[in-house]
């Protein structure tokens, strides 16, 4: 994790000495809530006559089983022994989830403490005591107490959230939204946290797992309501600014900025080899080397060499036809992630954001878009997230054939591939994957900073090579006359797609290359790339300044057109667990200077890209049309009969 240098110790001792009044409100708290109700339970079928009612248990010796306190009452101990039936033992699961919320309680309150010293709260607390708190300074004292409780609140949350970072399962709970967040004292908000908590448990913790994932759930959605509550509260610029650390558990608390613990997640899928990886010559080149980018990503200065000297792909976008291998470059970039990860130690987050995430409840797509992202941009882990079938998942704004959860999930991935907030610090790719990237909205796929063509096998050598990789070997069928994988040696082949596109390869943009060129003649200077730019703006008009951002990212992409050597990879000591400067300057070393051949094959393979798709678009409006035109002739004709 990265520290910040100006952090301000919390130190041990002032943490510890809450740990008693923690460990009581865990023990019981009565509250009556104020703004959230209670939920039900959700209880699992059972047979006939069996009862369905969870039975708490005491532990502790002599103690009434049956509460005498109202219902109301809050008694988190019981709650989270009893997440496993009637086990009478603490399992070792829920003894570390009570020590985490025991932390939890006492670092909130310590940062409460330690608020209400700085500023000059303390002291309004002892006049307000003795009775003699000025009238004029009722407001202050008011806002003030506010203030605390919502830093309580807030080093609770974190804590916790963090804390149970390295326990949770791949299980997880919706829980709906939290509510119940109160003001007027620091204890009182924590008393109505726990309360909401326990309805929490109670409705979702139907078994260990679930338990803490219900935990760290809560946390989250708690973290995430302060901070926008911290956004108009008064009094919290101090507090919002400022950053503390508690060494014990290698926590730094920035403001209300949650602070998560890196937690790679365990992949299933079928990885794949660089050299089963047939034809799509250029997508497979990119994607080798933007996974060894993301191995330079330095934890401790969150940010990556890459990223800072401008060469870093945050957003691509992979397009082609049904069985050309968008999914066989998917699990070769996962596979080598994972496998660079493994050996340097680094937790890797991959995630898949699928169709199955769009949901019918307003507002529920889009939370599932946002915690995809969130997932994925952590920037305690390397991650990758993919979204397959983006053309079917994002809506065209305005298409009132896309569902509002659609329509949502196209804001969230606007805003945070390319948003006011975007932050690129290069520990993390997103690719977006289509059969039918024509059907994407236009804003949303210029916002993609790459573009991975993948066409499949192209030539004859790519068929014979992908038959005899995939006819596995289970026979002596001769190979014949064939160099086996000549033609996919990557430098050769690479170098051989990137001269290709030395002139336009769709026809509506070679019309504009051919029409520029016979008017400026050979486009070797900024002034006539830009004409040249200019003209293909005028042919489409969706070729903006954005496309115009995207090609210059791509150029400094190819101007670090090297692949960080494999020993790197094996032997983390060479390079990735060295210093961000010498991360830097060794790979300044390797960049070599842009040259106009590099420019004019990038602006043709964007352009190419945006005018298939265009092409594909209109062409495709206009077989829908002139199906619609059949189907209403035809319908005509057969009211003519029927009048007759």
């Amino acid at each position: 994790m990265s520290i910040p240098t100006d952090a301000m110790e919390l130190r041990e001792d002032d943490i510890r000495k809450h740990y008693p009044a923690a460990a009581a409100m865990l023990e019981g708290v009565d509250h009556t809530p104020r703004i959230a109700r209670g939920k039900e339970p959700v209880v699992a079928e059972r047979s006939a006559g069996l009862g369905t009612r969870r039975r708490f248990r005491s532990t502790t010796p002599g103690l009434v089983t049956r509460s005498t306190a109202r219902p109301e009452g809050v008694r988190l101990i019981e709650r989270i022994e009893a997440a496993d039936g009637d086990d009478p033992l603490v399992s070792p699961l829920q003894a570390t989830t009570l020590q985490a919320l025991r932390r939890a309680l006492s670092i909130g309150l310590a940062l409460g403490e330690g608020f209400s010293e700085q500023t000059g709260l303390a002291e309004l607390k002892k006049v307000n005591l003795a009775g003699n708190l000025p009238e004029a300074r009722k407001t202050e004292f008011s806002e003030l107490l506010a203030a605390e409780a919502l830093v309580t609140m807030a080093g609770f949350a974190n804590a916790t959230a963090f804390l149970l970072a390295p326990h949770l399962s791949e299980v997880t709970v919706e829980l709906g939204g939290v509510e119940e967040i109160l003001t007027d004292n620091a204890q009182l908000a924590l008393h109505g946290c726990l309360w909401e908590l326990d309805q929490d448990l109670a409705a979702f913790a139907s078994d260990e797992a679930r338990m803490v994932a219900t935990v760290a759930a809560y946390a989250e959605q708690l973290m995430e309501k302060l901070g926008l509550r911290a956004q108009t509260a008064p009094r919290l610029d101090g507090f919002a600014g400022a950053s503390y650390r508690v060494e014990a558990d290698d926590f730094t608390i920035q403001g209300f900025t949650p602070a998560r613990r890196g937690k790679g997640s365990t992949l299933t899928m079928t990885f794949k080899k660089p050299d089963e990886v047939v034809g799509n010559h250029i997508a497979k080149y990119q994607a080798l080397r933007l996974a060894k980018m993301l191995m330079a990503y330095d934890f401790d200065r969150r940010l990556n060499p890459f990223a800072e000297m401008g060469g870093f792909i945050f957003t691509f976008m992979g397009d082609g036809a049904p069985g050309t291998g968008k999914t066989t470059l998917i699990q070769m970039m996962a596979g080598l992630m994972n496998d660079y990860c493994q050996t340097a130690g680094y937790p890797f987050r991959y995630q898949n954001f699928s169709i199955d995430q769009i949901d019918s409840y307003q507002g529920k797509s889009g939370q599932n878009a946002k915690a995809f992202v969130q997932n994925v941009l952590d920037p305690n882990v390397i991650g990758f997230g993919t979204i397959d079938d983006i053309d079917q998942i994002a809506g065209k704004r305005g298409d009132r054939q896309s569902s509002a959860g659609q329509q949502e999930v196209t804001a969230v991935f606007m805003e945070a591939f390319a948003g006011a907030n975007t932050v690129v610090r290069g520990n993390c790719t997103f690719g977006m994957f289509s059969n039918f990237p024509e059907n994407v909205d236009d804003a949303l796929r210029q916002r993609a900073g790459a573009r991975f063509l993948v066409d499949g096998p192209q030539t004859r050598a790519d068929y014979i090579d992908i038959l005899h990789l995939l006819m596995g070997k289970n026979h002596d069928i001769p190979v014949g006359d064939h160099e086996l994988f000549a033609a996919q040696q990557i430098k050769k082949a690479v170098a051989a797609s990137f001269e290709g596109h030395g002139r336009p390869q769709e026809k509506g943009l070679l019309a504009v290359w051919e029409k520029v060129e016979a008017q400026i003649g050979r486009l070797d200077t900024i002034a006539k790339l830009g004409s040249y730019l200019k003209a293909i703006q005028e042919a489409d008009h969706r070729f903006t300044g954005r496309a115009i951002k995207n090609i210059t990212d791509a150029v400094k992409v190819r101007a670090m057109d090297f692949e960080l050597p494999d020993e790197w990879m094996e032997e983390p000591e060479l390079f990735l667990f060295k210093g961000y400067d010498e991360k830097l300057g060794m790979i300044r070393e390797m960049t070599q200077p842009i040259t106009v051949d590099m420019v004019i094959q990038e602006i043709n393979r964007y352009a190419d890209s945006e005018f298939r798709y265009a092409d594909k678009s209109d062409e495709v409006a206009i077989e829908n049309a002139v199906r619609e035109m059949g189907r209403m002739e035809e319908a005509r004709r057969r009211y003519a009969e029927g009048k007759q």
